[in-house]
């Protein structure tokens, strides 16, 4: 069986909110974000930023839920600023019969959305 990586989420126009340098690493998301687009706790996350064009793959770390953080932690703080754009995804590893079949969710954040 062969198997491919696909898009399963999707948040787009996530606005960087805090960095914090002096920590192991990874990306913290209001929790209600991740809810609404399948992320789960530690799940790999695949981190694009539209203002310096940095691609780094990192794990998500619940943040406050209605709190409307995106937070750079570790080395990750060195991969943008506050108020960068950002384009969060992650991705299933399915058959290639199941990938015709899987309909990502994504979260399009607005400006109404500070995040």
């Amino acid at each position: 069986m062969k198997f491919v990586q696909i898009l399963k989420s999707k948040i787009n126009n996530a606005i960087i909110t805090d960095l914090q340098l002096e920590y192991e690493g990874s990306i913290g998301i209001d929790e209600e974000i991740i809810a609404r687009v399948n992320i789960l706790p530690g799940e790999k996350v695949q981190v694009l930023n539209y203002n310096n064009g940095s691609r780094i793959e990192t794990y998500v770390i619940p943040e406050k839920s209605g709190s409307r953080k995106v937070v750079l932690y570790g080395p990750a703080a060195r991969c943008g600023e506050v108020g960068d754009r950002l384009c969060i995804l992650a991705y299933y590893l399915v058959d290639e019969e199941t990938a015709s079949k899987i309909k990502p969710y994504i979260l399009e954040l607005g400006t109404s959305d500070s995040v």
